[in-house]
């Protein structure tokens, strides 16, 4: 894929899966994301993945399409973990909501449903990036 096209299909997607290793444990868990102009966003709450990433910050990030006809696109991106705190992460969470919600949605986005656990935004700032796609449909 040309980075044209890496680029309209990262800014339609919304999951991702996210992959970390320590300590001889890799860990892939999808996410919600939206690609902001330095980086992917993520605004979850505290967990493996976290826990993982604080310790090593080099992750993996995917985000792919399967079409009932057999055609499919697919991004990976080599990158670096970065936890945002603060304004920053309220900016995080600013950019999901814009990106992922209609305006009537996103009025009504006003609570966590991380259910007590702490909250993280982070971005993964990316460091190399791939694409390849089949389609079937010509």
């Amino acid at each position: 894929m040309s980075a044209a096209e890496i680029d309209d299909f990262i800014l339609v997607q919304k999951v991702g899966r996210v992959g970390c290793h320590v300590d001889g444990v890799t860990y892939v868990v999808p996410v919600i994301f939206a690609w902001g102009i330095d980086g992917f966003y993520v605004y979850t709450t505290e967990g493996q993945k976290v826990s993982m990433m604080r310790r090593n910050s080099s992750v993996c990030f995917e985000i792919d399409e399967y079409l009932s006809d057999g055609s499919w696109r697919s991004v990976i991106v080599q990158g670096v973990y970065e936890e945002l705190h603060d304004d920053d992460a309220l900016n995080a969470k600013r950019i999901l909501t814009e990106r992922l919600f209609s305006p009537s949605d996103a009025a009504r986005e006003t609570g966590d449903r991380g259910e007590g656990r702490v909250p993280v935004a982070f971005r993964i700032r990316p460091q190399g990036v791939t694409g390849r796609k089949v389609d079937r449909r010509a």
